[in-house]
């Protein structure tokens, strides 16, 4: 009964953690890393083809993103997440594969300009995106699932996004029995849209986030509402456009909901009628699925505009840019606007456009709205850049910018103290995770000596073990020297084919001996046709 830590270790991205029991190889999470990664993420300890399930806490990317790298590598187990975060996931990695299909394509065009640089390939394709969100097994809210012999598990709503969840496993081996609560990414209080988190009641273990273990968000509700009310007011009033990097799913739907409550009570004065333009596929799309899942999730004011047949998330003036062609056309319209485009970390996507038509113009705003990881364009901007580089040309940055101040989907210090403290009982040890490295540490000391958990914040490759409530392996960080790109080559897909061929017979002892030497006979037919 074994747990390892693999990712978003003293690091705020890239979540992934393995359980081992009775034989079966489990992932909670498997995401992608975004900015810079400070430390070596352990490689996982069996090969993707042998894991036999992955428990998803939610849709983000940073949690979900390498789920299609998983299937190209041979995985052929089930992806257990809620409803909402099966339908989200359905949308999101099939992005996720655009976009690296995308750049894969970008970098080779640019490559056969030079003789130095070699062809590359995407992390994995479409298809494996497909493959991935065919594993997906969707899961209500609050229902103890039973997985296999020994291993059952619940969805908790965490507050976060649409569908995200904490998640409890009860783990059974022989006759010893744990249970171990996996945070997910745990929600800020008074958010709009969604329900604040719920409360776990009991664990042995729990393994944590600590985003904004080491800052407070504002002591008084913000008013969100009016401050973005302010910033589009001045911005159009100077003639300039108010461009947004939003993440396309949560953090749009949220800021669709307050440019509604600012449009209904005419709160640009002078340009009541201004339009804003939604310019992200994914995001048109994860609309639709937040008002499908609007029952289970929204909070009690938006339940209110649903009941009264009002859309929370639609008013007059409102467009949705889907196609390129669309997308472009919105940087020649002289009017004053409100453009809000993914990615939310400026790293990708329709957002780069926008920031190189908008960037260098004093009368433009551009307007953060969500946490920016370390090394991410986003990051530099806020930290104040004076020039950036957007597909290969220099731009100024002489644009206004502004956050709104206290936005977040992460609960500040207090939320995440307030649900560990939750518990009736104090878990026998609380790992700190996905938080930047000085955070963790922080964040763990704090628990310990202010609050009397037993906490630690370990690095990736470190092993625990369950039953024996022990570490057995305690890594030693190690320092990324520079960010490599994985190749996902034919040959890499043909060994990832063979690894899940020796997971597969691996499985089959017991079956009937006819059927065993049926299936070795076709083995030994196909090497045999290869085999010089």
């Amino acid at each position: 009964m074994k747990l390892v830590f693999i990712g978003a270790d003293h690091q705020v991205t890239g979540s992934c953690h393995y359980l081992e029991v009775n034989g079966k190889h489990i992932l909670v999470d498997y995401g992608m890393q975004q900015g810079t990664q400070v430390f070596e993420n352990a490689e996982l300890p069996v090969h993707e083809a042998q894991i036999d399930y992955v428990f998803l806490t939610h849709a983000h990317v940073d949690h979900s993103g390498l789920l299609p790298l998983l299937y190209a590598k041979g995985f052929r187990g089930q992806i257990f997440a809620t409803d909402a975060t099966a339908d989200l996931c359905s949308i999101m990695l099939r992005d996720c594969a655009h976009i690296q299909m995308q750049e894969a394509e970008w970098k080779n065009r640019k490559a056969k300009r030079s003789e130095n640089n070699p062809l590359v390939e995407p992390l994995y394709t479409m298809e494996d995106a497909e493959g991935a969100i065919k594993r997906l097994i969707p899961c209500n809210y609050n229902d103890i699932i039973e997985i296999c012999d020994g291993v059952k598990i619940r969805f908790t709503d965490i507050g976060h996004l649409l569908g995200s969840s904490s998640i409890e496993v009860w783990l059974t081996e022989g006759s010893v029995s744990k249970k171990i609560v996996f945070s997910g990414d745990i929600g800020n209080k008074n958010q709009p849209l969604l329900r604040d988190p719920q409360p776990t009641a009991e664990a042995d273990f729990v393994v944590m986030e600590s985003t904004y273990g080491d800052r407070y968000h504002s002591a008084e509700k913000p008013d969100y509402v009016k401050e973005l009310a302010e910033i589009i007011q001045m911005t159009f009033d100077r003639g300039g456009n108010v461009v947004i990097p939003s993440f396309a799913v949560g953090r749009t739907q949220e800021l669709l909901y307050f440019l509604r409550k600012i449009k209904v009570g005419r709160m640009i004065k002078g340009h009541e009628d201004f339009p804003v333009y939604v310019d992200s596929p994914m995001a048109v799309e994860a609309t639709a699925v937040f008002q499908e899942h609007r029952s289970q999730c929204y909070d009690e004011e938006a339940l209110a505009l649903v009941n009264d047949n009002i859309n929370p998330l639609a008013f007059a003036g409102l467009k949705l840019a889907i196609t390129g062609d669309e997308s472009r056309e919105i940087n020649f319209v002289e009017r004053p606007k409100v453009i809000i485009s993914a990615s939310g970390m400026c790293e990708a996507g329709r957002i780069r456009h926008h920031l190189k038509h908008n960037l260098w113009r004093k009368e433009c705003t551009i307007l953060f709205v969500g946490y920016q990881a370390n090394g991410t364009l986003g990051r530099a901007i806020i930290e104040g850049a004076k020039e950036v580089k957007l597909f290969g040309e220099a731009i100024g940055v002489n644009a206004e910018i502004r956050t709104l101040t206290g936005m977040s989907g992460h609960a500040d210090k207090q939320g995440l103290i307030d649900w560990i403290s939750a518990f009736e009982e104090k878990p026998k040890k609380v790992f700190i995770v996905h938080g930047e490295d000085s955070v963790t540490t922080a964040f763990a000391e704090t628990l310990k000596i202010e609050y009397g958990q037993r906490a630690y914040a370990p690095y990736s490759g470190s092993e625990f073990d369950l039953a024996a409530n022990r570490f057995t392996y305690e890594k030693e960080p190690v320092k990324v020297e520079k960010k490599t790109h994985i190749a996902n080559g034919v040959f890499a897909r043909l060994v990832a084919t063979g690894h899940r061929l020796v997971a597969l017979i691996a499985k089959m002892e017991g079956r009937p001996n006819k059927e065993l030497s049926k299936f070795a006979d076709q083995i030994n037919s196909l090497c045999d046709k290869y085999d010089d």
